[in-house]
């Protein structure tokens, strides 16, 4: 399970804003964001070392794409393929609208069930992969506004965190790109309270104890302007331990 939130507002400067923190056991190796694939040139995403795919990143074009796991469907299973490549698959487009669509044509049944989110500064789409018998793989584009995404649907109820996390980045200060402003949504971020007092899992920085929990955080702005560069900070561990650092994206 992991947590990403997206705030859409077109006609800003920075249209989208994007929060994440990866839930992950602590004994999975991985790497920071770089351009971890030669035949990739043009991505930059965090590396899981045991799959070679990755669960966010972005691309020269200026497109995100990150994935969650579905209820249910925690690490990998015998005769399917990485989710981590999906989010590679996405990469490999310059629009958010045009790797939608390709991944809306995959087979959702090769792969164990997940949500993932591609946007650029233009459209944002929620893709979802609930691993039918039919295969289908369901494509929504996302409004304006905040939509918290987690192993459940997008910004739904039955889902503690978002019930806790929806009303509070709805109300919080948006990071300011240009000012170098992010603090109210990292401590969002560094939260430890559960939204259920029985259920770590409905905190959206959450350690269970035995292993799993949230191994790094991201916070990412797309500028409206193509002439500019997105801004991509990450800490390499728990938000509330782990300092942010700006990502060299190595573009423009």
């Amino acid at each position: 399970m992991c947590t990403l939130v997206l705030l859409r507002r077109p006609g800003a400067p920075w249209p989208v804003l994007i929060a994440a923190n990866r839930d992950e056991m602590q004994s999975r190796p991985w790497k920071a964001p770089g351009r971890h694939w030669s035949d990739r040139p043009e991505t930059l995403a965090g590396l899981d070392e045991l799959s070679g795919g990755s669960w966010l990143g972005v691309n020269d074009h200026g497109l995100v794409a990150g994935i969650l796991n579905r209820r249910g469907s925690l690490g990998p299973a015998a005769g399917k393929r990485s989710r981590g490549e999906v989010v590679l698959e996405a990469l490999e487009h310059a629009e958010a609208e045009t790797a939608a669509k390709a991944l809306g044509e995959l087979e959702g049944s090769s792969y164990r069930s997940f949500n993932m989110l591609v946007a650029d500064s233009e459209k944002a789409f929620w893709i979802r992969n609930e691993d039918r018998d039919d295969g289908d793989i369901d494509v929504f584009e996302v409004p304006e506004g905040i939509s918290v995404f987690t192993a459940y649907d997008v910004n739904d109820p039955e889902s503690a965190r978002v019930r806790r996390a929806l009303p509070r980045f709805r109300i919080a200060a948006a990071p300011d790109p240009e000012t170098g402003h992010w603090s109210a949504w990292e401590n969002l971020l560094a939260d430890r309270t559960r939204g259920n007092p029985a259920d770590y899992g409905s905190a959206i920085n959450l350690d269970n104890g035995e292993g799993f929990a949230t191994v790094s955080s991201s916070l990412i702005a797309l500028p409206a302007d193509p002439g500019r560069d997105p801004v991509w900070r990450f800490a390499p561990g728990k938000p509330d331990e782990a300092e942010y650092e700006t990502v060299d994206l190595g573009v423009g």
